[in-house]
């Protein structure tokens, strides 16, 4: 097993980037409402919704997933407390893990968000998680990945209705 590693993938959205990554930078206060069944709520401990710098917590629901040995990750609440690092020429976010449950198994942990144009009517998520092990025990975080992989797909459905609507 790893102690280390990045994961690397792309989620094609139907909305555009800059609607994507408006949402993801500076209105995390609308996700429990948009996809509450993973994000039940935000809280702002320093800064404000969009600024560089920002710690945030959320508290969300992983799973359930199914592991590679068969058995079910049931969906579980859990917290995380992050740092935020914006690029706006890029459309890129970073959310560095401060602490809260992946901090117990992890030393680092780190999602960076980017939206891609890809049309008019579309874009892609390069989503990139780089992670490092508190021990050896401590599994890969690939729960973790389907899980953020999961976030950016939902919001895209909340995304395109707001757009139906206007």
């Amino acid at each position: 097993m790893a102690m280390s590693g990045k994961y690397v993938a792309e989620v094609p959205l139907k909305g555009s980037a800059e609607k994507h990554y408006r949402r993801w930078r500076s209105q995390n206060n609308l996700f429990p409402d948009a996809i509450g069944h993973h994000v039940q709520g935000v809280t702002v401990h320093d800064g404000d919704w969009d600024s560089h710098g920002s710690i945030k917590s959320w508290n969300y629901t992983l799973g359930p997933y199914f592991t590679l040995s068969l058995s079910v990750f049931d969906g579980k609440p859990e917290v995380i407390k992050e740092k935020r690092e914006i690029d706006d020429e890029k459309m890129a976010l970073t959310f560095r893990g401060l602490e809260g449950h992946v901090m117990e198994k992890y030393k680092k942990y780190e999602v960076i968000l980017q939206f891609i144009p890809k049309s008019n009517e579309g874009c892609v998520c390069k989503v990139t998680l780089i992670w490092e092990n508190r021990n050896e025990d401590s599994p890969e975080p690939i729960n973790y990945m389907k899980f953020v992989k999961s976030l950016v797909a939902d919001m895209d459905d909340h995304i395109l209705k707001g757009q139906n609507k206007a």
